[in-house]
């Protein structure tokens, strides 16, 4: 099984929109690309869902696009949050 992710929530905080969602890695995967389906992304949180919790992000923000890239452990599966503007 490869990288995947899915959007589960998203809502208005101020003037900016905040999109939540899930990552779930295969056996030997160290992450992937999420397309938060921000059209800017300013802040993003990726957790695991297990011991470590090790999730990095190589960007730089903000991001003038909604896709960004995260690095795991193997097999970690987890969580993540997006701030940004507006949805595509």
């Amino acid at each position: 099984m490869a990288f995947s992710y899915t959007v589960t929530s998203n809502t208005v905080f101020g003037n900016k929109r905040i999109v939540f969602g899930s990552f779930t890695n295969g056996v030997s995967d160290t992450g992937g690309e999420v397309a938060t389906g921000l059209k800017t992304v300013d802040f993003f949180i990726p957790i695991g869902s297990s011991l470590p919790l090790t999730a990095q992000i190589n960007e730089t923000f903000p991001l003038s696009s909604g896709n960004v890239t995260i690095v795991t452990d193997p097999d970690l599966d987890g969580y993540w949050m997006a701030i940004g503007d507006g949805l595509v």
